[in-house]
């Protein structure tokens, strides 16, 4: 298990912020009460964050962060100096945050802001900028909040990699570029991505009011003008992808099953209206599978069934839960030989763990999506009566 060091000198809240930290996050806690005992800490440990006081017994006036930071420590520092100049100083520094210490708002507001970067190791930030001074400075500020951060100087390079990678959750576009600038760039990821599918975040020191307004209509998620605070920045990146994550559980939910995990038939005629342009486009091949259980089946039955078809397919094939005992999939790149040698291991493995499983499949495109369901849907109920497969 990952771990977090706490630095405070103030017993019940060191105390209280473990606790708190551990009943909710998936992390151990060490307490420190001195920058020494930290010192000896951080010699022996790997930390995902350190909680830092600026004001310690041994360190009065923020000698600790330096500390921290000259041991390549990921800190958040937590102070109840309202000075700020105080505060300008630190957070000048590659600090993730300055969080004041107050009472339980402010200890839940340092537990979300860990979950957040918690979270935010699953996501790329794509940042595309000419300037590579500020390019320098925004991956470094992007990477302190846990992000992998990939930059880009102009447009049309971040178009290209957009076409190459599917793991971007966020791009960031400076205004005036060479070759596209950032309006363009936007509106050319508009017509490939949704807003649901992948954000952006636009940046520009234009004098022009119009500039965000025309922006946001291009399609971006947000917008912020130079120059703006670290803090402001976090901020906006943080919230960004927060929604972006909110609208994909509630799309997911939306799309699976409820008791087996499978997506639903709602996901799969949007995908395969999709999928089978790209079938026709690049000349490929796929069988269509319908799987269901020889008899009525109790919820705990139909899991069962779909962990065995979920086990013996790809990541990229299709599953889903076609209707209330049907199991649909999408098995590309198959001949029919090969499909059919896949669905006997699969009803040889189903019936040593006491499950009768029917299976029907085509592989035959010709009339069209509606017309291959009904044939394999009749050479599901040919298998039910007459076998344990049957396709052609």
């Amino acid at each position: 298990m990952e771990k977090i060091l706490v630095v405070e000198d103030n017993t019940s809240l060191a105390t209280m912020l473990s606790l708190k930290i551990e009943s909710a996050l998936p992390f151990e806690v060490d307490i420190a009460y001195s920058l020494k005992e930290a010192q000896l800490f951080v010699r022996k440990f790997d930390y995902f964050i350190v909680l830092l006081d600026s004001h310690l017994p041994d360190a009065p006036n923020g000698e600790a962060v330096d500390a921290m930071l000259s041991k390549a420590m990921n800190c958040i520092v937590l102070s109840n100096n309202v000075d700020k100049v105080f505060r300008q100083k630190m957070l000048q520094k590659p600090i993730i945050d300055y969080i004041g210490k107050g009472g339980v708002e402010e200890v839940d507001f340092i537990i979300s802001t860990i979950e957040r970067l918690h979270k935010n190791r699953n996501h790329t930030v794509m940042l595309v900028d000419d300037s590579m001074v500020f390019r320098k400075q925004m991956k470094s500020m992007l990477e302190h909040l846990f992000f992998h951060v990939i930059a880009c100087a102009h447009g049309e390079e971040a178009i290209n990699l957009l076409q190459e990678r599917d793991d971007i959750s966020l791009v960031i576009t400076d205004y005036n570029m060479p070759v596209m600038n950032g309006l363009e760039l936007t509106a050319a990821i508009r017509k490939q991505f949704k807003k649901h599918q992948l954000s952006i975040l636009a940046i520009s020191g234009n004098s022009d009011d119009d500039v965000s307004a025309m922006f946001l209509k291009k399609g971006a998620t947000d917008f912020i003008k130079k120059p703006f605070l670290k803090e402001e920045f976090s901020c906006r990146v943080n919230n960004t992808i927060e929604a972006l994550e909110n609208t994909a559980a509630i799309t997911n939910s939306a799309n699976r099953d409820f008791v087996t995990g499978l997506y639903n038939r709602r996901y799969f005629d949007s995908y395969m209206q999709q999928y089978l342009e790209q079938v026709q486009e690049r000349s490929e091949h796929f069988v269509l599978v319908m799987a269901e259980p020889r008899s009525p089946a109790t919820q705990q039955e139909l899991v069962q069934v779909s962990e065995i078809l979920r086990s013996y397919i790809e990541p990229y094939d299709l599953l889903v839960r076609y209707s209330e005992e049907e199991f649909c999939m999408v098995l590309k790149q198959r001949t029919s030989e090969q499909t059919r040698t896949l669905l006997e291991r699969i009803v040889d493995y189903a019936k040593g763990v006491d499950t009768d499983i029917a299976l029907g499949f085509t592989c035959h495109f010709d009339n069209g999506l509606q017309e291959m369901l009904n044939h394999v849907d009749m050479m599901l109920h040919n298998a039910k009566h007459s076998g344990d497969i049957e396709g052609d």
